[in-house]
């Protein structure tokens, strides 16, 4: 019994060490394709740093960041191993997501967006703090019913939150571990958890998209109306179930209007959102309906298959947009069921959209009628807020 408790204490002393060990030289360390890409694409300042040692060295030897990155080691330090009390000591504190802002402003040669490296920052180190919440800490999410982790059993949380921590300790080729363990402990709880749809399709303009984006290439943009119609998901909530019956109506509307020859495009907007944890995403299964069941031409179909609310079906489409080349200075057509449409109209979805993007992806125009409305996209979309890591 004895020899037991020993082996016990042994393990346990050697999880402590684990977790709490500084991160060693990153020499000789492996890549990690998946949580690479995953890196690039939800934290790509924090990501750019760590593919630059010299840069990030300079950043980290800052006096303000010394202090404040050797406090929060001590504070991860502190926890012995606990791993609740490690997900908790990862979390950054008001005080210390200024100090970075403060210091990426010094930052150059690095991805940002328009509103500035410390901006861009901010929202990445805020969106660390989103995805610890929810899947380290247990924060019910705005959607619980497609966002988060979901209910799992408790045995199984504690396996990921040690997994995470060792994951993060361990060298990843290309990381900012040596800046903050966090980064890569964010990274692997979405690893761990299986919910890395966030880069199921890149790169988005190649794959199913090239033909399209081929295309848009020589378009004379001039000619149409509208820039595209943007077809919003509406997922099913039947296990195995890849269309829904909304979709399907939706479906049969877009091939309609794009039968018209107002757009050249049609974007089909919706990822693998309901039920939790589907194989389908949405907006390849419409892309595949579309073309099988009314013809549409491979090349006039693009798809946005990460979105999982309405207020990122309209975000994540002007990205493509843009992509595009497409002008922002005219009107999309926005096309779904009543339901929705009127939903879209409310100005109680201006307001979903300042909670939860902080920002307008466009301005909502006129509705034509019950099922199409107008839509005129905003740069602003452009913006990567990893808040919302599933469809950034």
């Amino acid at each position: 019994m004895a020899r037991r408790l020993g082996r016990v204490a042994a393990s346990l002393m050697t999880m402590a060490a684990v977790a709490i060990t500084p991160v060693p030289a990153l020499a000789g360390a492996a890549r990690d394709a998946v949580t690479e890409a995953l890196s690039r694409r939800l934290f790509p300042v924090l990501d750019a740093l760590g593919h630059d040692p010299a840069a990030l060295a300079a950043f980290r030897a800052r006096p303000d960041m010394d202090a404040l990155l050797h406090a929060r080691e001590d504070r991860r330090t502190a926890c012995a191993g606990d791993a609740d009390c490690v997900a908790q000591a990862h979390i950054w504190t008001p005080t210390e997501i200024a100090l970075m802002v403060q210091a990426a402003l010094s930052l150059r040669d690095v991805p940002v967006a328009d509103d500035g490296a410390g901006a861009q920052i901010r929202r990445e180190v805020e969106g660390i703090n989103a995805i610890l919440r929810s899947y380290a800490l247990g924060q019910v999410p705005s959607y619980p019913d497609i966002d988060g982790a979901g209910t799992i059993d408790p045995r199984e949380r504690q396996a990921r939150l040690r997994a995470a921590a060792w994951i993060a300790q361990t060298p990843r080729k290309g990381s900012a571990q040596a800046l903050d363990s966090s980064i890569d402990y964010a990274l692997a709880l979405l690893d761990v958890s299986d919910r890395t749809d966030a880069i199921g399709f890149e790169p988005l303009t190649g794959g199913l998209n090239a033909a399209a984006m081929a295309r848009a290439r020589g378009i004379d943009w001039k000619r149409y109306r509208y820039s595209a119609l943007i077809v919003t998901g509406v997922g099913p909530e039947v296990e195995g179930m890849p269309l829904s019956p909304f979709g399907k109506y939706h479906l049969r509307l877009a091939a309609n209007r794009f039968a018209d020859g107002d757009a050249p495009f049609l974007i089909l907007t919706g990822g693998r959102a309901h039920p939790r944890a589907t194989r389908f995403a949405e907006a390849e299964e419409m892309r595949q309906a579309l073309i099988e069941r009314y013809g549409v031409p491979a090349d006039a179909i693009i798809i946005e298959p990460y979105a999982r609310h309405t207020t990122t079906n309209l975000r994540n489409a002007t990205r493509l947009l843009m992509a595009m080349a497409a002008p922002l200075d005219k009107d999309t057509l926005i096309v779904c069921n009543p339901g929705q449409s009127a939903m879209i109209e409310n100005p109680l979805f201006i307001q979903r959209n300042d909670k939860e993007l902080g920002y307008q992806p466009g301005a909502i125009g006129a509705r034509l009628n019950p099922t199409e409305l107008l839509f005129r996209p905003s740069r602003l979309s452009a913006r990567v807020d990893p808040r919302d890591p599933l469809d950034p």
